[in-house]
């Protein structure tokens, strides 16, 4: 049975399948389909916590389904720009973990992951398989990956 590993970018799929599709991700269904004969070594999403009831118990559901919910504070920049980006943390994590597994799912559009899949898929021979908003994921990183998979109505709540 192959081992598998997922690391889902939650804002980045949040807004990119409510922008193209009006609808939101259905992460039962990613998993139902990822993790489908294959053994689950770990399973994270990254998200922003603005301490909101709706938002914690959309994390509650995360954890239900099995992953391991990564946060951190959503911060307002005088400005008025907001910061709040899990690019480096994903990295590390997928870096830390890719050796246990033989899968390697990223569920991010975010062209800074090319490196990181083509680093993973060359030097560590492993499989990387993309979930992303075809229409707003890098042509760099659909080709870094093994196998790019668009997030399309089967994966979207109705």
């Amino acid at each position: 049975m192959q081992k598998v590993a997922l690391f889902i970018d939650v804002q980045n799929v949040y807004y990119t399948s409510r922008q193209i599709f009006g609808k939101n991700f259905d992460y039962n269904k990613f998993w139902s389909q990822a993790t489908q004969d294959r053994e689950v070594v770990k399973a994270f999403a990254y998200a922003i916590d603005r301490g909101d009831p709706k938002q914690r118990e959309f994390q509650n559901i995360l954890r239900a389904i099995g992953f391991d919910v990564k946060l951190k504070p959503f911060i307002q920049r005088a400005d008025g720009s907001a910061k709040g980006d899990w690019d480096v943390g994903i990295t590390i994590d997928v870096m830390e973990y890719a050796d246990s597994a033989d899968v390697v799912v990223l569920v991010s559009g975010d062209g800074d992951f090319d490196l990181l899949a083509n680093k993973i898929k060359q030097d560590r021979g492993k499989r990387v398989e993309v979930y992303g908003v075809a229409k707003l994921t890098a042509n760099s990183l659909i080709d870094a990956a093994t196998e790019f998979i668009p997030i399309e109505k089967s994966l979207l709540l109705n």
